[in-house]
């Protein structure tokens, strides 16, 4: 099969299709032996190639052309949550359309950075001071109504692959630093804005045994599961932290946990490993992109992808608060899934149709 006349990337289909195979087996184990579970996930992975195969067709020019227009249709739909949103978990994040359920807010992870990219190509590089405080309210206002759903996680993904399109556009140092100074200076007031849940999770992280049977539970159980792992592991389907029900969430944001425990420190690095071949192949791409919008999306959504694993994987191991990030491609969902492939089939459509025109 050529994979260039499908517009396929060799390297990022390779890299995906093995972490969606270690994914069938984790999911499986995870999910207690459920093959219910494991059939759904791996049909949403189908749908997810399948969206990459399609998105990949669509040539970079005309993905430009309708970035301000899916921007829009994702800002109205969040809209759309805050007014009829249905209300799950405690919180208001999906629409139903009868025959569907979704999370708008991830279009976002996608609308974001194609709008930012978009509106810094028209004109200079690095961007002025009024170019970049557009910039920052074009993330910042869909940001801020993720947080409000609530839904931290994707609130801070949504803002980072907005942040990386800035910062990939030549955003000066000085204007870096000031902004972190803001930030810093912010926070105190940030603080008190926050959900109780969410204090509680930061909180957390600094002493989860002061509270090892509640909110320090989840990450507790997670260090132990992967811990216990060693260097090469107890072996598939022996994850005892899974299988007693100890760990929470073990097929979806703690799947990570469930990987450690049963295939060790080595394991663990051939996971990241794979997970840096596809970054690396995402940013190089965005190298030898032919323009700017182009270098600045393949680049933004290659970050935002690494972002996606080092918060959940920071998550699980202790070393950041628990935000519900699945771990891409491994967790059992749809929505991410689905997001994920698209962003991975835009990158690809940069790579297969530069060298068609070149």
């Amino acid at each position: 099969m050529d994979l260039q006349r499908l517009h396929l990337d060799k390297t990022l289909l390779y890299a995906l299709l093995a972490l969606a195979a270690i994914s069938m087996f984790v999911v499986y184990s995870g999910s207690a032996k459920d093959t219910s579970a494991t059939f759904g996930h791996f049909m949403r992975l189908l749908l997810g190639f399948t969206v990459l195969l399609l998105v990949a067709q669509i040539r970079p020019e005309i993905l430009e052309r309708w970035s301000p227009y899916v921007f829009v249709a994702g800002m109205l739909l969040l809209i759309a949550v805050l007014a009829i949103g249905v209300i799950g978990k405690g919180a208001q994040r999906w629409l139903h359309l009868g025959f569907l359920r979704f999370q708008p807010s991830e279009i976002m992870k996608l609308a974001v950075p194609m709008m930012l990219a978009w509106f810094l190509a028209r004109g200079n590089l690095p961007p002025t001071l009024s170019k970049l405080g557009l910039a920052f309210l074009l993330m910042a206002v869909p940001a801020f109504m993720i947080f409000k759903q609530p839904d931290l996680g994707t609130a801070l993904l949504v803002f980072g692959a907005g942040t990386f399109v800035l910062f990939l556009g030549g955003m000066r140092w000085r204007v870096i630093i000031t902004l972190l100074a803001g930030i810093a200076i912010a926070a105190p007031f940030a603080w008190n804005h926050l959900h109780d849940y969410q204090r509680q999770r930061v909180l957390t992280l600094f002493d989860p045994e002061a509270d090892p049977l509640g909110t320090g539970y989840h990450t507790i159980q997670a260090m132990i599961a992967v811990g216990s792992g060693g260097i090469y592991g107890k072996g598939w389907l022996n994850s005892s932290q899974a299988h007693l029900d100890y760990l929470p969430e073990s097929s979806t944001d703690f799947i990570f946990a469930v990987y450690s425990e049963e295939f060790g420190l080595l394991g663990s690095l051939l996971l990241l490993s794979i997970y840096a071949i596809i970054v690396g192949r995402g940013l190089l791409i965005a190298y030898l992109a032919k323009d700017t919008y182009t270098r600045l999306l393949a680049g933004s959504l290659a970050l935002t992808f690494f972002l996606y694993f080092f918060v959940n994987m920071g998550m699980v191991t202790g070393i950041l608060p628990i935000v519900g990030v699945p771990l891409p491609v491994m967790s059992y969902g749809g929505t991410s899934i689905v997001t994920i492939m698209a962003a991975f089939g835009i990158i690809m459509s940069i790579q297969t149709h530069r060298k068609i025109t070149e």
